[in-house]
């Protein structure tokens, strides 16, 4: 992992992002490029930060982050980029001139307030990126490592894709995967279908020799469930999809994965539908 994108808008959350982007980007020697767009004039935005009326002042903004956190990187650069623009395609812009293979996002969940662009655009980062995002709350407490990862399936053919990028990651953290079968209908040829891919990610981790257990839930609130499983077993990420082909499919993963991104007060891994990550 080459490059990590964290985005900024100095708020807390977005701070709090910055420190967990740090401690991740460790684990795989990666350099750290905070991006900050100026939204003022997005007629989308909820909350401009046209109160930045001077560049300079943002630039000192960003030294003074340098300063105080580049020693905390060990192995790469920290670095920043100012653009101007809808913040959601400005970091998915950035993400993809600069090759990144990942981007950092805070967020501050539907429970809380920050008078910031990070938390309204969280979600719109996570639809329009071309590379993986972690969103992660504030005051959400992180170590150095992500020991404890979930993969909720589904019976949608979409849901096995994250599986390729999630399995890297565990390998690289010597992380235990918990490969968390959801049957929220009683339809047993869903169960079967299920359990069924759910078998194919838990060889697929064998394979890569990655430590996994093999859960499977009978649920009604889909979103609940993973979160409430994610907290029983005090995980440090949970790894979705963001978007499936099939309407028709059992669990409609994009609004699942909005649910998660508000109201996970884990982070959350969101991964694309790409084919090419398919096991």
């Amino acid at each position: 992992m080459a490059k990590i994108i964290v985005a900024i808008d100095f708020s807390r959350g977005s701070i709090h992002a910055l420190e967990y982007a740090i401690k991740f980007a460790n684990n795989y020697k990666s350099n750290v490029m905070m991006v900050w767009v100026d939204d003022s004039i997005s007629q989308e935005s909820l909350y401009s930060t046209s109160g930045y009326n001077d560049l300079s002042e943002i630039k000192a903004h960003f030294n003074d982050i340098i300063v105080q956190y580049q020693d905390e990187l060990q192995a790469g650069k920290l670095t920043f980029k100012m653009r101007k623009g809808k913040v959601y395609h400005e970091i998915n812009n950035v993400a993809k001139k600069e090759n990144a293979d990942l981007i950092i996002a805070g967020t501050h969940g539907v429970s809380g307030y920050e008078k910031f662009w990070i938390g309204s655009n969280a979600y719109r980062m996570v639809i329009y990126a071309s590379c993986p995002v972690i969103t992660i709350r504030y005051g959400f407490s992180f170590s150095d490592s992500t020991s404890q990862i979930v993969l909720p399936i589904d019976n949608s053919s979409e849901t096995i894709q994250k599986v390729s990028f999630t399995a890297k990651m565990a390998k690289q953290f010597n992380s235990k995967v918990h490969v968390l079968a959801l049957h929220s209908t009683n339809l047993k040829s869903i169960h079967r279908k299920v359990d069924a891919y759910a078998n194919k990610v838990a060889k697929c981790l064998e394979k890569e020799n990655i430590n996994y257990l093999s859960h499977t839930i009978q649920v009604k609130d889909i979103t609940h469930a993973t979160i409430e499983y994610a907290r029983e077993h005090n995980v440090d990420l949970i790894a979705i999809m963001t978007e499936q082909e099939k309407a028709k499919a059992d669990i409609l993963l994009g609004a699942y994965a909005q649910q998660m991104i508000y109201y996970s007060p884990f982070p959350i891994l969101s991964v694309r539908a790409n084919k090419e990550w398919n096991l």
